[in-house]
């Protein structure tokens, strides 16, 4: 299936409100409901559609302090697992590759700065090969999204 204009809508329109009923949907792009069902169903299947997620308030869950950390690594042979265990820390949200000087970049969501120095320094710096080398706390976010510019 190309994606054609109707397509695209529909995927803008889902990545705005993904629980949005499929009625209001297909009103939007004026189909039968079941026609969209029929694409979504689609879209999902050909790996347009990776799954749905439920945004949550991080202040209800005394998460508001967000980090960047860098992190070397010592054996550029073992990025995949070291990125794999980066990436199963419940306090990890993002896990990055950089290109120059090989190592990572997280981002991190925690509830203060001594869960951060708790996280840097005994849980990433207890790792194997992983070693810690700055850090960055976000003052204040305007944009946070995982959306991607869709133009029907």
């Amino acid at each position: 299936m190309n994606l054609d204009n109707i397509s695209l809508t529909i995927l803008k329109i889902l990545q705005e409100k993904a629980r949005i009923p499929n009625v209001e949907v297909a009103r939007r792009v004026n189909m039968a409901p079941s026609a969209v069902l029929e694409r979504i169903r689609k879209l999902e299947n050909q790996g347009y559609i990776d799954g749905y997620e439920v945004i949550l308030n991080p202040e209800k869950f005394s998460r508001t302090l967000i980090a960047f950390v860098d992190i070397a690594v010592d054996d550029i042979s073992r990025m995949d697992e070291a990125g794999e265990k980066l990436a199963a820390l419940d306090d990890v949200q993002e896990v990055h590759f950089l290109s120059g000087e090989a190592g990572f970049r997280i981002k991190a969501r925690v509830s203060g700065t001594q869960a951060l120095k708790t996280l840097i320094s005994e849980t990433i710096g207890a790792m194997e090969g992983l070693r810690p080398t700055s850090s960055s706390i976000a003052l204040s976010t305007y944009k946070e999204t995982s959306q991607i510019p869709l133009i029907p």
